[in-house]
């Protein structure tokens, strides 16, 4: 019986041919110019889905940029906040800050950053207070 005829079971397995002929591997990652592992990110999403839905291969792209960028964007952002107090080293201190710092982040992220302390900030009424008469002088004369 001859064999059939149409697309081989298994799809591309990401192996191409290199200058000897052999064959040379390259990563899901690799092949979308990706940091993030696109293939675990995959195997991820079809472990939570239910009534065995299928998911397709570019839905792991496309989830592995979005977490690659968003990541990139905190990190950035962190990086400055670590900058501007003079340290080498990324706190969570410093992620809280770039977090609420940036309005977009802020209504992303809703949960509590252990360690992240809170945002410095000082009501207008007890600035005003404090700049009042002070106690050794009088009020001038009417």
């Amino acid at each position: 019986m001859p064999p059939k005829a149409g697309k081989a079971k298994g799809g591309n397995t990401g192996a191409s041919r290199n200058a000897d002929g052999g064959k040379t591997f390259q990563t899901r990652s690799q092949r979308s110019g990706l940091q993030f592992p696109v293939g675990r990110i995959h195997r991820y999403l079809k472990q939570r889905t239910q009534n065995k839905v299928r998911i397709g291969a570019k839905a792991a792209v496309y989830t592995s940029a979005i977490l690659e960028y968003l990541t990139a964007e905190v990190l950035e952002l962190a990086g400055n906040a670590s900058k501007d107090l003079r340290v080498k080293r990324i706190t969570p201190r410093h992620l809280q800050l770039a977090i609420r710092g940036d309005e977009e982040l802020d209504t992303l992220v809703k949960a509590t950053i252990a360690g992240g302390g809170v945002l410095p900030f000082i009501h207008k009424s007890l600035t005003a207070a404090a700049r009042g008469p002070k106690k050794g002088t009088e009020p001038p004369p009417a």
